[in-house]
């Protein structure tokens, strides 16, 4: 390794250890988020730029800081081997750098708004008129389940009542509120309660 360096300029020297150390340690990094472990989770700040939809944009991480050395690095051998000056050399493999943790901080968001979308969110679940998947027990005495769609596919979830008498297997129900983590809280839904239903939904479109 001591021979591959002689006859390196001091420059030259160091965006090959910056490559090196830094595409090390991305590849590991990008292995572990591959295999789902949050390697960011006590490494990343808390610098963000906010979206509309509470995701943030996170640029200043470990992660992209080892994007940007192994570009950075690799980008300055580049320029450095094609007769680039020192200064354009460090110029070019900064601004470089720069682009791929831009690129990582987008592409990192573009995964978060997936996982996000697919994450259900339990209180969208109010107000959804489902039907009973197993029988509930009058007056929060037994948990069962509803049927219902939420955010677009059917789900089976946990659901308690305060009606007087027990809801059978098929009755019709509206979610009314969450009660405590993903236990909703329903009402059985009566022929008079559905037309309601059905008169409000006309009138608001």
């Amino acid at each position: 390794m001591g021979d591959f360096f002689t006859d390196m300029s001091t420059l030259h020297i160091v965006f090959w250890i910056t490559a090196l150390i830094g595409s090390t340690i991305f590849l590991v990094l990008f292995v572990l988020s591959l295999l789902g472990a949050d390697s960011d989770a006590e490494m990343d700040t808390d610098t963000e730029i906010g979206m509309d939809d509470g995701i943030g944009i996170q640029f200043f991480t470990f992660k992209n800081a080892m994007a940007f050395f192994t570009l950075f690095g690799w980008t300055g051998i580049a320029c450095l081997d094609n007769g680039f000056s020192a200064g354009v050399s460090t110029t070019i493999a900064f601004m470089a750098g720069i682009a791929m943790m831009t690129l990582m901080s987008f592409l990192f968001l573009w995964i978060s708004k997936l996982a996000e979308s697919g994450t259900l969110r339990i209180e969208n679940a109010v107000g959804n008129i489902g039907e009973v998947y197993l029988s509930i027990g009058a007056n929060r005495s037994r948990i069962g389940k509803i049927s219902i769609d939420v955010q677009g596919s059917k789900r089976e979830l946990s659901a308690l009542s305060d009606e007087k008498e027990d809801l059978k297997q098929g009755e019709v129900i509206r979610v009314t509120a969450v009660v405590s983590g993903e236990i909703l809280l329903i009402e059985r839904l009566t022929k008079k309660k559905i037309e309601s239903n059905l008169t409000e939904d006309n009138l608001t479109k």
